[in-house]
């Protein structure tokens, strides 16, 4: 599904993801389209390709937000009906969380 998701998207410059999407049929879709792939490699992979680190040390913050965003239970399971009320229950407990960060 990531292959989909990045092409709905503008393009990125880089992705950065987790050792979950070392594949290398991904890695080459990637490369074809001009996007830098900032993913550790797998234990199993003989010769591991380089690693931007500097680049994927900014995915613990996302992973934080992320992690943050599921204490709000209304967020986690998505107790509201229509897109709108989601966004704006999202945004307030975004809000909250950075303010008491």
């Amino acid at each position: 599904m990531a292959k989909p998701l990045v092409a709905a998207v503008a393009a990125p410059r880089r992705l950065i993801a987790d050792k979950a999407y070392d594949a290398e049929s991904f890695r080459n879709w990637l490369a074809d389209r001009r996007i830098k792939a900032v993913i550790p490699s797998t234990a199993s992979r003989t010769t591991p390709y380089p690693i931007d680190l500097k680049a994927y040390r900014r995915r613990n913050v996302i992973e934080r937000l992320f992690c943050r965003l599921k204490n709000w239970r209304r967020i986690a399971t998505r107790y509201d009906r229509l897109a709108r009320n989601y966004v704006a229950a999202l945004a307030l407990a975004a809000i909250v969380t950075a303010w008491i960060v």
